[in-house]
């Protein structure tokens, strides 16, 4: 056993790792119910584009709302571990953060060399929906998607809404209501001439909107990853720490 003198010594150093460390864990379990808000966010918000690239629904959102449940829970345990001061639980939670980390960092890395990648894959995508495009059929999600899109971003087809015109939809019904600045002004006789049609729809295309706003939310995204991630070092080593602290000198919190 230590000596008295070393023990009173070690104390406020523990004392002063485990106030550091629950203030971390706060933090950190803050940082998972905004993980649950940004995936909530995407999920309603963002699963237009999304859904663009698939015929079936991302799972990126549920991915977030997952891994920010995760942090939550984990985030609380490390506060426990804490307060308990018992060093496996302690090990524990600096090989979960450990985890998070690594996750997190590879995830940011391959978002920011593939965005290239996917951003051809999502003109491709967008192209494709405009030409199979069929507002009758309630069952195509990319039909929807582009729906969405054209009137939450006030664009329409893919560089402008003259794309519609080369669309077998066009020719039947003309440039979908959906471009329509006002509905009430467009009727089907105007909607079937791209001369009249081009006073009454949105001029702007769609591509460079949607690719906007994506390359915009997934640099907050990333960003928010990356300070995540190299964020979890400082819980690694507070725990390390702390694990070794209480397992060398015998402390028990009472």
């Amino acid at each position: 056993m230590s000596p008295p003198s070393r023990r009173l010594q070690t104390k406020p150093v523990i004392t002063c790792l485990k106030t550091f460390l629950i203030s971390y864990s706060l933090i950190f379990w803050f940082t998972g119910v905004i993980l649950l808000a940004v995936g909530v966010w995407g999920k309603v918000s963002l699963e237009a584009y999304f859904s663009l690239a698939s015929e079936e629904s991302t799972n990126a959102p549920y991915v977030l709302i997952g891994t920010g449940a995760i942090i939550v829970i984990f985030g609380l345990f490390g506060c426990f571990a804490t307060c308990r001061g018992s060093p496996w639980m302690l090990k524990l939670y600096a090989m979960f953060l450990t985890l998070v980390f690594l996750a997190e960092l590879v995830a940011g890395v391959s978002g920011f060399i593939f965005r290239h990648e996917i951003k051809a894959k999502l003109g491709f995508a967008y192209q494709n929906a405009v030409t199979t495009y069929n507002s009758t059929d309630s069952s195509s999600r990319s039909s929807a998607a582009v729906d969405t899109i054209q009137r939450s971003l006030f664009c329409c087809g893919v560089n402008n809404y003259t794309d519609w015109g080369d669309t077998t939809y066009f020719k039947e019904n003309g440039v979908p209501a959906s471009c329509c600045k006002d509905s009430t002004n467009c009727s089907r006789e105007i909607l079937k001439d791209l001369k009249k049609a081009g006073t009454e729809v949105y001029r702007v295309g769609c591509f460079a909107q949607v690719t906007h706003v994506m390359e915009s939310n997934l640099g907050i995204i990333a960003g928010i990853s990356f300070g995540i991630a190299f964020f979890q070092l400082i819980g690694i080593f507070l725990s390390c720490c702390l694990s070794r602290y209480i397992t060398n000198n015998q402390y028990e919190m009472v």
